[in-house]
């Protein structure tokens, strides 16, 4: 489902001003962000790049408006909220 709405948005913009698609892609950018989705995977031939994420991703930069984050003790205007507690995957 939400790979359909992404695909369907990749092909029409103008679909991203409807809360359904902006939703669907601020939910793979959340899956992205817990792990649970990936941009690329790696596979015996090399890895694989999984098209519908990575043009989610695209989109949400479009979509997704500058702010003002306060991290004490820095101040920083970004479109995304820096990581507190990552975990290295090694």
């Amino acid at each position: 489902m939400m790979k359909d709405l992404i695909l369907e948005a990749w092909t029409n913009r103008d679909l991203l001003k409807d809360n359904k698609y902006s939703d669907a892609v601020k939910a793979v950018i959340e899956e992205v962000d817990k792990g649970r989705l990936r941009t690329a995977t790696p596979s015996e031939n090399g890895w694989v790049v999984n098209e519908w994420v990575k043009q989610a991703i695209l989109m949400y930069f479009g979509i997704q408006q500058m702010q003002t984050w306060d991290v004490a003790p820095f101040e920083f205007y970004d479109k995304m909220l820096l990581k507190k507690t990552i975990k290295i995957l090694g």
